[in-house]
C-alpha cells in the first residue's frame, strides 16, 4: 500500500545538523534505506525542516524500520498517510457505490 509520510525536524534539532555538517549525509543515507518513490523536502510553516516522502508499505511491521532512523538521526515526528494514486479510485469504484448503495 501506497503511504505518503510527513517528517518534522525539529529546529534545534536540524539546526545542529547543519551546523556540524551531518544533515546532508544522514538525509543521503536514510533516503538509500527507504527508496522512496518520491521524495519532497520543505522548510514546514511553524518553523520545522522536514519533508514529505512516498513509500509502499507491505506490511505495519515494517513502520517501525521506516520511523526510527528519522527519530534516531533527527529527533522528528512522522506521520503515515496511506493515498492512493488514480488508478487505486478507480478500482474502488465499485466498493464505492456499495457504500452508496447501503448507507447513502
Amino acid at each position: 500500500m501506497r503511504f505518503v509520510i510527513e517528517v518534522r525536524i525539529p529546529m534545534d534539532t536540524g539546526n545542529a545538523a547543519i551546523r556540524d555538517g551531518s544533515l546532508p549525509a544522514k538525509v543521503a543515507a536514510i533516503m538509500e534505506d527507504l527508496k522512496p518513490e518520491a521524495a519532497y523536502f520543505s522548510a514546514m510553516g511553524d518553523g520545522f525542516r522536514g519533508g514529505f516522502f512516498v513509500v509502499n508499505i507491505d506490511d505495519a511491521s515494517q513502520i517501525p524500520a521506516i520511523a526510527e532512523p528519522f527519530f534516531l538521526a533527527f529527533n522528528a515526528t512522522t506521520k503515515f498517510y496511506p493515498v492512493m494514486v488514480v488508478e487505486d479510485l478507480m478500482a474502488a469504484g465499485p466498493a464505492i457505490g456499495a457504500a452508496v448503495q447501503k448507507y447513502g
